[in-house]
């Protein structure tokens, strides 16, 4: 690959005033290094020679003012070719160029350009004429310019009616997200409610069971009597006080028994001679005076024929 460097020394040696002239250098691609370190060097002659593209840091080289790239092979322009923004003067004659890049519309100085002998776009090239003296060559910088402005301004509008196709989709696709994510939180919801009556339901049929369920030793503790008594009531249990008099009387009624055995034994028998039998005799005859005075014995005996 053939360099400036390489042919006629050092590109300081060809500078002539602000002038440098590498045409027929043989060159493949542009020394943009070398360049860039003479920013005097505004004019700048790259004419037949063999180049193909131009770098991207080409467009760094800001400081030129005419530039002249006339009868190589070029088939495109670096995508930000309007950095060149002091450009006055472009030569491009006999290129392989079809289309120019939308930066070119930045290139508000240019002032002469000629396209010809280039496979251009026709919608471009009728734009552009023909360039067979210096007022058509002025009149194709500043058409071409016009019509880069009008293709920059479509673009830009093409441009802007995406982004606001892409924010729409944008909305939408947020609009049906946030539907999505409310429809959910409402599916939530209600799956949080239909939970809660559930338990709610279990606890109140936990309750109602556990009411059931303490009813339940009652019922049977009041049935209980009546499935053992039948259909006979059951007795009243004795008083305590007439288990009481009934012994009193039993007692009573052997004490009598008793005294009646030794009265009569004393009386009838051959012990009435005794001393103790003419005690109890004698006791005998006064108990039977005072019971007959007192009515007492009546009053025992109607007692005991009401029990």
């Amino acid at each position: 690959m053939t360099k400036a460097g390489s042919k006629g020394g050092n590109l300081r040696d060809k500078l002539d005033g602000n002038e440098l002239d590498l045409s027929l250098s043989d060159l493949n691609e542009v020394p943009v290094k070398e360049l860039a370190a003479l920013p005097k060097a505004t004019i700048l002659d790259l004419s037949c020679n063999k180049l193909t593209t131009l770098p991207s840091d080409f467009c760094g080289l800001t400081h030129l003012v005419k530039l002249d790239l006339s009868k190589n092979k070029l088939q495109q322009l670096p995508a930000d070719f309007g950095r060149l923004v002091n450009l006055q003067h472009l030569d491009l004659l006999n290129n392989k160029l079809v289309t120019l890049p939308v930066s070119f519309a930045q290139l508000k100085n240019l002032k002469w350009l000629d396209l010809k002998d280039n496979p251009l776009d026709p919608v471009l090239a009728k734009v552009a004429g023909d360039c067979l003296d210096e007022k058509q060559c002025k009149q194709c910088a500043n058409k071409v310019l016009q019509h880069m402005k009008a293709v920059q301004a479509d673009q830009e509008r093409e441009r802007q009616r995406r982004l606001e196709v892409e924010r729409e989709a944008e909305k939408k696709r947020e609009a049906k997200q946030r539907a999505k994510e409310a429809q959910e939180r409402e599916l939530r919801k209600r799956e949080k409610a239909e939970e809660k009556e559930r338990r709610r339901k279990e606890y109140d049929a936990l309750k109602a069971a556990k009411r059931e369920q303490e009813k339940k030793p009652k019922k049977e503790a009041n049935q209980a009597p009546k499935s053992k008594s039948g259909s006979r009531p059951r007795k009243p249990p004795p008083r305590k006080h007439t288990r009481s008099w009934a012994v009193l009387k039993l007692l009573l009624l052997l004490l009598l028994f008793g005294v009646a055995g030794g009265v009569v034994a004393c009386r009838v028998t051959e012990l009435q001679q005794q001393p103790l039998c003419t005690s109890v005799n004698t006791i005998y005859d006064n108990a039977v005076q005072g019971l007959r005075r007192h009515e007492i014995l009546q009053w025992v005996l109607q007692t005991d024929s009401q029990q």
